[in-house]
């Protein structure tokens, strides 16, 4: 029997499906159903990857394929999962996306004319790496300074242009995170880049302009989407993590300890004295004001407003980042609830609130392979 026929009899056998995030500092699964045309939570966990390397807790590590594979084995017993069948996602710092201006000239010519010209951006041989791509909807094309009743330069460069939205993933990460996931006993049927996975979860107006800030161990993405389309990505090389590193230097304590002190205190609130929340607040305001400067960029670019900001991540459930987020960026700012797009007890909702944000991923994931039942 094929593979594919086992995954296929699998489907039959088991409705449940798997959303499986691999990150630097942890890995995280979401089992779910389709239930009477619901998503229900079935289970959930997340397994923290620094102890595997000696570390702490929330520290990133780096992890051959095979500790991989154990450590995603040993999360899928604590978290009783019962399915096979599941979707990964891919780090966006293992990939690239890119938005390209290209002469309308139709898919035909286009589908040898796209590959030609992303050897501008991708830095290794074409042969090495995967590519994707799909064309922006002419109702989503952003042809220049919209606030403006004259023609701009952009919009003069981009007469008789199409956007092309394009992805290029490296064959060999495909591979090695493949052979993570079959080496734990899984069956993936696809990857995809973890901020699809992210805006699946995600509730906002098509057309509307959505910034995204997800706060990791070593580094902080973010990203400006619109009607699915990563119109914006940025990496800011500062994240949870360093917060817990300024407070462990500061008062001269353990990692660890620091960790504790960053999760219990928060950010400084009015009136707060010189302590750790000071500390932790240093290192985040750093963070937002880098990520206002790529929203303000973009307003000024594309004369299009950014309607709100969603906090996502492990790093955002941070007490007081949504205030300080409030304060410092200039559109309105909320955590992310992506255990909202499932059904489970209601006993489960401050809980599931409260971890959210770091399990958007992995959610989103689940969802997309819960599509593939339909």
């Amino acid at each position: 029997m094929s593979l594919l026929d086992k995954i296929i009899n699998s489907f039959k056998k088991n409705k449940s499906v798997l959303g499986v995030d691999i990150s630097s500092s942890s890995i995280k699964v979401v089992q779910i159903k389709k239930e009477k045309g619901a998503a229900v939570l079935q289970t959930y966990g997340e397994l923290a990857l620094g102890p595997y390397t000696g570390l702490e807790k929330g520290r990133s590590t780096s992890l051959s394929t095979e500790k991989l594979s154990g450590a995603l084995k040993d999360l899928l017993k604590e978290s009783n999962v019962t399915t096979k069948n599941c979707g990964v996602a891919i780090p966006m710092s293992s990939s690239l996306i890119n938005l390209v201006l290209m002469p309308d000239v139709g898919l035909k010519r286009l589908q040898t004319m796209v590959p030609i010209e992303m050897r501008k951006y991708v830095p290794v041989p074409m042969s090495e790496v995967v590519i994707d791509w799909k064309l922006v909807p002419k109702e989503d094309f952003i042809p220049g300074h919209a606030f403006s009743s004259e023609e701009s330069e952009l919009e003069k460069s981009r007469r008789g242009k199409v956007e092309v939205f394009v992805v290029a993933i490296h064959k060999e990460t495909i591979e090695n995170y493949t052979q993570i996931v079959r080496n734990a006993g899984l069956l993936p049927s696809f990857l995809e880049i973890e901020i699809f996975s992210t805006i699946r979860t995600i509730f906002h107006k098509p057309g509307e302009g959505v910034m995204i800030i997800d706060f990791g161990s070593a580094t902080t993405k973010v990203y400006i989407v619109e009607s699915g389309i990563v119109r914006e990505s940025h990496i800011i090389n500062r994240g949870s993590q360093d917060i817990t590193s300024s407070i462990s230097k500061a008062f001269g304590i353990s990692l660890s300890k620091a960790e504790e002190l960053k999760r219990e205190e928060g950010l400084l609130g009015e009136g707060g004295k010189e302590d750790s929340r000071q500390i932790s607040s240093l290192v985040v305001e750093d963070i937002l004001r880098q990520a206002n400067g790529i929203l303000l960029d973009y307003q000024k670019e594309f004369g299009k407003n950014v309607s709100k900001v969603i906090l996502s991540g492990g790093g955002s459930i941070l007490k007081g980042l949504p205030e300080l987020a409030n304060k410092t960026l200039s559109a309105e700012a909320e955590v992310s609830d992506p255990f909202k797009t499932l059904k489970y007890p209601a006993f489960l909702e401050e809980t599931l609130k409260l971890a959210g944000p770091e399990f958007a991923v992995s959610i989103g994931v689940a969802l997309r392979k819960l599509e593939e039942l339909q």
